[in-house]
């Protein structure tokens, strides 16, 4: 037996450090027209590659009344064109789903979107729930990987009118509109839908243990439930909505807890967080995703929105925080480092999941022969001086962070893309070049299937 030593145009020396599959964000808003001050391709992506993530998956959103997919996905792809940093797909946002669209979803998948995302919630995009079946039949066909956005409308919209009618309008109120019942009622009612349809779903950016044990007794049962969370439910509470609150930047404003606003909520306890952190710990939780979804805060159509005539109303803040960059290594510092999640289940939940539920795992998501050579490197352990996050070392284009103040153990070092280097933390920064990325062109699932013969009633 004869060895040969491996030679590139290129060595990267990980002295030691953990080399893991480079991260797909399968949950990020660009350039979207319900975020007009938000990231661009651009942006977005440059961002991602600095924190370690080398995909991402985004959104084309069917705006009601438009029932032709054709025109609203073209209308997605067009806005790529700018270029970006590290590959992307897309997800379609069903709001409208008529018998006439939902005929055109073969196309949709042919054209590589294998996944779409329906609300329960939101008056622009929520469906009531004869379609929600209507749409489960179709994506079961199909092999479609289907995400719900679960909160119990009827349940918001009857705490907005009592909070509007005591002028309780403060950011704060957001958290209070949006309680743990209306994604608690919500998550276990889609459950029982999709079990009906015999149809895979994963309910995305769950935020409380309540719900998540919902897709835990699902789970328990062998029923094709999976359960997405993010960064914001794992770290941050409701009061840092609230004005003055110490964690801001600038406390003497009492708006900034708009910088906070999103949906479901910040939880109010710090147990909540504990709660999640439990579900991801014990298998329950999928995938990890930042549903990166920012707008600037000092714009008059961004955050400064819900300012009207000099007086908050959280119902016009847009909502939405900044995650690409920051999840990754969010994870890594305080779950792997920390000894509270494994290197393992690190990897499970930030590459090698979110590869297999959305229709990549034969090329992103692990380290291997005839896989993409999409690749994290990070500092040996202490070999990075820790630092305190500010919006001014982040690559996005959004005027803050959520989660500035909080102290950061390592970072990715490097970040390839397909065998490029495009991330060099200590000799450059982005070193990749704008346009590298390409479409990813997806597959089905590797978890989304029926698991019995259709119901003879349904077909």
């Amino acid at each position: 037996m004869t060895t040969e030593k491996i030679t590139g145009t290129k060595v990267i020396d990980a002295e030691g450090a953990y080399i893991t599959p480079g991260g797909i964000d399968a949950h990020v808003h660009l350039d979207q027209d319900d975020f007009p001050n938000g990231d661009t391709f651009e942006t977005g992506t440059r961002s991602a590659i600095a924190g370690g993530t080398t995909s991402i998956i985004a959104f084309a959103l069917q705006p009601k009344g438009q029932h032709d997919l054709e025109k609203a996905v073209d209308n997605y792809f067009e806005r790529t064109e700018c270029g970006a940093y590290c590959d992307y797909g897309f997800h379609l946002i069903l709001s409208d789903p008529t018998p006439e669209v939902l005929k055109q979803l073969p196309r949709m998948v042919e054209r590589g979107l294998t996944s779409l995302k329906v609300f329960t919630t939101y008056p622009m995009y929520k469906i009531n729930d004869s379609e929600l079946l209507d749409v489960l039949l179709e994506t079961r066909k199909l092999k479609i990987t289907m995400m719900i956005h679960a909160e119990n409308y009827d349940v918001i919209k009857y705490l907005n009118e009592k909070l509007e009618q005591k002028k309780l309008t403060d950011p704060y109120y957001h958290a209070v509109s949006r309680p743990e019942e209306a994604e608690d009622e919500a998550s276990y009612r889609v459950i029982t839908l999709s079990k009906f349809v015999d149809t895979p779903i994963l309910i995305v950016h769950m935020s409380c243990e309540a719900s998540i044990n919902h897709v835990e007794n699902a789970q328990k049962k062998l029923l094709p439930v999976y359960a997405e969370t993010c960064p914001q439910y794992l770290f941050l509470t409701s009061d840092y909505l609230k004005a003055g609150c110490e964690h801001h930047v600038h406390p003497e404003d009492p708006f900034e807890g708009a910088k906070y606003i999103c949906s479901p909520p910040l939880r109010a306890d710090t147990t909540e967080l504990d709660g999640v952190w439990r579900k991801i710990q014990n298998g329950t939780v999928t995938i990890f995703s930042s549903d990166h979804a920012p707008s600037i805060y000092e714009h008059p159509n961004g955050k400064k929105r819900g300012l009207i005539n000099g007086l908050p109303h959280y119902q016009h803040i847009p909502n939405g925080l900044s995650g690409v960059e920051t999840r990754v290594p969010l994870l890594f510092c305080y779950g792997v480092e920390t000894g509270r999640i494994t290197p393992q289940r690190f990897v499970e939940l930030c590459s090698t999941n979110p590869a297999k539920i959305y229709g990549l795992s034969e090329t992103k998501g692990s380290i291997g022969v005839g896989m993409d050579a999409d690749i994290t490197i990070w500092y040996p352990k202490g070999k990075m001086l820790p630092f305190e996050l500010t919006n001014e070392m982040l690559h996005h284009q959004i005027d803050h962070t959520a989660f500035a103040g909080m102290t950061f153990t390592n970072w990715p070092k490097y970040t390839v893309v397909r065998g490029e280097l495009v991330w060099d933390r200590d000799n450059g920064g982005i070193v990749g070049k704008l346009g590298f990325g390409k479409f990813l062109k997806r597959g089905a699932s590797a978890l989304a299937g029926p698991r019995k013969e259709l119901n003879p009633i349904l077909a």
